[in-house]
C-alpha cells in the first residue's frame, strides 16, 4: 500500500527538502504542497492524503487551526523548529497524531509517517515528557482520573500502560506476546470505554490516574 503524503510549510526550501525525502521512499507518494493553512485545507480536501505534514507557524491560517479543520480527513504530523514550541499542546489538542522537529534525521520523519499511517500516534520522547508535565499541573483530582479506569479489563490496563510508555502497536504486541491485531482491538476498546479521541489523550489520562510513575 502506498502512503500518500501532503506537506504544508511556508518555506519553499523546507518543502523541497521534505518532498525529496518522501519521493525517495518506494512506499510513499507526494500528494502536493501548501504554503499556508488555507492552502493546506484546500489541498487535503482535494487530494485526501493519508498523512499531512503540517508546520505550526504559517501565514493567513496557522497549522493549529488548519489541523483542527482537516484532522478528520487525514493523519496530521506537526512539524516545528522548536522543541518547546508553546503551540505544540494546542496542535495535539486540535487532532494531530504526531510531533516532529524539522531538525530530526530523515529516517525519523519516514518512521513517523509510517507509524501514523498505520493508525498509531507518535511523539518525540522529550515532547511526551513535557506533555505529561503540562497536563499533570491540572487540578483534576487523581482519584477522579483513576476512577475512569475501573471499567477496563486487566489486559486493557496493561495495554494502556504500554501506550503511555510510548510504544507502537507492533512493539506492544512483541512485549505482550500477542498479535498486533489483538493490540489494535484492545486500544480501540479502551479509547472507546474512556471516551478518548486518541493515544495522546490516553497517555495523559494514564499519568493523571497514577497508572504510570511521573518520575
Amino acid at each position: 500500500m502506498t502512503i500518500r503524503v501532503a506537506l504544508a510549510d511556508d518555506q519553499a526550501m523546507v518543502r523541497a527538502g521534505f518532498r525529496m525525502i518522501i519521493e525517495s521512499q518506494a512506499d510513499m507518494a507526494f500528494a502536493g504542497e501548501a504554503a499556508d493553512g488555507e492552502e493546506a485545507i484546500a489541498l487535503v480536501e482535494r487530494e485526501r492524503p493519508d498523512v499531512t505534514l503540517m508546520d505550526i507557524r504559517m501565514p493567513r491560517l496557522d497549522g493549529i487551526q488548519a489541523t483542527r479543520r482537516v484532522a478528520s480527513q487525514t493523519r496530521v504530523v506537526i512539524l516545528t523548529t522548536y522543541e518547546l514550541d508553546e503551540y505544540v499542546f494546542d496542535a495535539l489538542a486540535a487532532g494531530a497524531s504526531a510531533f516532529m522537529l524539522k531538525a530530526a534525521p530523515p529516517e525519523d520523519l519516514i518512521r513517523a509517517i509510517r507509524v501514523v499511517a498505520s493508525g498509531d500516534a507518535l511523539l518525540a520522547p522529550s515532547v511526551t515528557r513535557r506533555l505529561i508535565e503540562e497536563f499533570a499541573k491540572r487540578p483534576e483530582p487523581r482519584v477522579r482520573s483513576a476512577r475512569r479506569l475501573q471499567g477496563l479489563t486487566e489486559r486493557e490496563l496493561e495495554v494502556l500502560k504500554q501506550v503511555a510508555g510510548g510504544y507502537t502497536n507492533a512493539e506492544i504486541a512483541a512485549r505482550l506476546h500477542v498479535a498486533e491485531s489483538t493490540v489494535k482491538t484492545h486500544v480501540a476498546h479502551l479509547l472507546d470505554k474512556l471516551d478518548l479521541r486518541d493515544r495522546v489523550q490516553a497517555v495523559i489520562l494514564a499519568y493523571e490516574a497514577g497508572l504510570i510513575d511521573r518520575a
